[in-house]
């Protein structure tokens, strides 16, 4: 087959290295003797998907095992996809060019909504039927997890098992049901399979779950079916970072990606309590890594893989407790030999001039700041818990400590924004590039200021999950009005497509009906919404009206404070409650207090999930 690949293919298509698969570290079992095989499967191009850490996390997990290996998967792009359909090749993976029905697990990473055409063409691709329904035993277990799997419904014909949570530890257990019954003599009924594997803490089994519908289209209920399933499906956690298996020899592409470096993890979770964030509430709770636990991991990286630059990341490395200490330790240690260190997540209240200065002692890497509002007003709704002071203090260190060039992160369509948000948006990029003509001098000609603005989209588990989207025209209007007051030589203004914003909230907010738009969408010829050359917005809308299907109902609709949604079966460990409370305290801009600093906020993680609580261990900083 890789021969066939090779000479056939390969050379008529733009980047065949994605598709030849023996770069360094990479791991090549022996097929034959490994009882449990499983694909990888990250829906998008080879290089946004060897980005993903949690690719390189439980790539080495699995593979550490002997009893299992793991190999990749990914999206190939249209040129590739043509080829193989042009002489009937199924899609395969990447270590031993084995067809995917070959494998007894397909693994998809749920990063993003407007990957989930992609996750059916790679299905159609690899000859697998897309609906549960129509696989049996004979057919490769569809199991999914990642952030939007925390939303699994609009998938639930087409997976298998959804696995709810972080998977360093869960895996293990899914491997060894998998083991069991691929060993049990005469073989074995896929109902069976799923039976023991919905007994596992975390995982979700559609097929055991039915959802009943009121008569104006809202949910009525989601209750199992069966008496051994869960009524909720509670979040898998990892309890110490220090402790858990961390990859230090991952895999080294032949070509550039697009977190072209190494990637060390400090610490998981955020507890600043952002309401618009999803990742900064089903991440709960803190978990820091201890920095010789760092300086360790990070020491084996750099020799096993030759990359010159480490991204400290986290969902805000800042915050990390130790950030100073280590950062001056890996400068120290590997700034003489060229490699250089990132901190890719940073809050303008957690940024200060000696950070600024550690991190451009090897070479200076682009800076984002994210106020996210043009207010303080509406960085209070929001819970944002950053000021303008905060803002100009952190910019000016930048500018200070060499930068000519800074990022700003901004949402459009939050909740209760008006003009006055937006006249604020651009009234603080202007105030920046003030400041840097007073500070920059002679240097103020290199002066950049790049401001983006994302559409905001309600996620599931937030508090925000009741507020209804802008409309497209609503946006649209938005993002035009701020090109007009964004115009200046020393400002690029960028902003996401107000259409594919709508598409991704209604997949963000949908239930199971949705589906049936979904796969229409991929049969109508969708696939990589996510890239504006293959955004298909007229295909879209043709999908949902064929199926019956009202997109504002999802996307622009406030949902009911007591309405079941369609994700209320899926426990975060943070209680609605609180979500609720959350909300109403938005609207009357009320702020709450981070918990590592100030008093337990009570949104229940700790209380519910008290195995992930070792504050004497140092493992885990969550509030007493």
């Amino acid at each position: 087959m890789r021969q066939l690949i090779g000479n056939t293919i390969l050379p008529k298509v733009i980047k065949p290295v994605r598709y030849e698969g023996n770069e360094w570290n990479s791991v090549h079992k022996e097929w034959d003797s490994t009882p449990v095989k499983i694909a990888f499967a990250f829906p998008d191009v080879y290089e946004v998907g060897m980005s993903h850490l949690g690719l390189r996390i439980l790539y080495h997990i699995v593979n550490s095992r002997e009893d299992t290996l793991m190999e990749r998967v990914f999206a190939p792009w249209v040129d590739f996809e043509e080829k193989l359909r042009e002489i009937r090749i199924p899609l395969f993976s990447l270590e031993s060019y084995k067809p995917l029905t070959e494998f007894d697990v397909m693994a998809f990473t749920l990063q993003y909504e407007m990957s989930f055409t992609n996750l059916l063409n790679i299905l159609n691709l690899g000859g697998i039927p897309l609906l549960a329904s129509d696989r049996d035993s004979r057919w490769p277990l569809v199991i999914a997890g990642g952030p939007t799997a925390f939303n699994p419904e609009p998938l639930a014909p087409f997976i298998d098992a959804f696995l709810i949570g972080e998977g360093e530890e869960a895996i293990h257990e899914i491997i060894d049901v998998i083991k069991k019954w691929k060993q049990s003599p005469g073989g074995y009924q896929k109902r069976e399979l799923l039976t023991d594997l919905v007994r596992i803490p975390g995982v979700y089994v559609p097929e055991f779950y039915d959802v009943t519908y009121h008569a104006d289209g809202t949910i009525k209920e989601v209750v199992p079916n069966v008496s051994f399933a869960p009524a909720h499906v509670v979040k898998r956690i990892v309890r110490n970072l220090d402790t858990v298996d961390f990859p230090t020899g991952p895999i080294v592409p032949f070509t550039e990606i697009v977190h072209d470096r190494i990637m060390l993890e400090v610490l998981r979770g955020c507890s600043r309590g952002c309401r618009f964030c999803q990742a900064g509430m089903i991440y709960r709770p803190v978990r820091e890594k201890k920095p010789e636990t760092i300086l360790q991991q990070a020491s084996t990286l750099v020799k096993n893989t030759g990359y010159d630059e480490i991204s400290l990341t986290s969902l805000s490395t800042g915050d990390y407790t130790c950030v100073q200490g280590v950062l001056e330790s890996l400068v120290d240690r590997y700034g003489p030999v060229g490699v250089g260190i990132s901190l890719p997540s940073l809050r303008a209240d957690s940024f200060s001039v000696e950070l600024a200065k550690q991190v451009q002692r090897v070479r200076k890497t682009t800076l984002t700041f994210a106020p996210e509002a043009g207010t303080q007003r509406l960085r209070d709704v929001i819970n944002k818990g950053v000021t303008e002071k905060n803002l100009m203090e952190a910019v000016e260190g930048a500018f200070r400590a060499g930068w000519t060039g800074v990022k700003l992160y901004f949402m459009i369509g939050l909740p209760t924004e008006d003009k006055a948000d937006l006249d604020g948006i651009a009234d603080l990029a202007y105030k920046v590039v003030d400041l840097g003509r007073d500070i920059l001098g002679s240097r103020f000609g290199r002066l950049k200021v790049t401001v983006s603005a994302s559409s905001f989209v309600p996620k599931a588990h937030t508090p925000f999950q009741w507020v209804p989207q802008d409309s497209i025209d609503t946006l649209k209007e938005k993002q035009h009005y701020l090109a007009r007051r964004l115009k200046h030589r020393r400002i690029v203004f960028n902003w996401h497509d107000a259409r594919l914003s709508s598409i991704e909230a209604v997949f963000a907010r949908g239930g199971r009906r949705v589906a049936a738009a979904l796969e229409k969408a991929w049969r109508l010829g969708c696939k990589f919404d996510s890239w504006t050359d293959h955004f298909k917005f007229d295909k879209w809308i043709q999908a949902f009206a064929e199926t019956g299907i009202d997109p504002a109902f999802y996307a622009n609709r406030p949902f009911g404070k007591d309405e079941v949604l369609p994700w209320d079966h899926i426990d975060t460990g943070i209680n609605k409650e609180f979500l609720a409370s959350e909300y109403e305290k938005a609207f009357r801009g009320e702020t709450t207090s981070d918990c590592r600093y100030d008093k337990c906020t009570d949104c229940g993680v700790c209380q519910k999930l008290p195995a992930a609580v070792d504050l004497k261990g140092g493992a885990v900083n969550a509030p007493g």
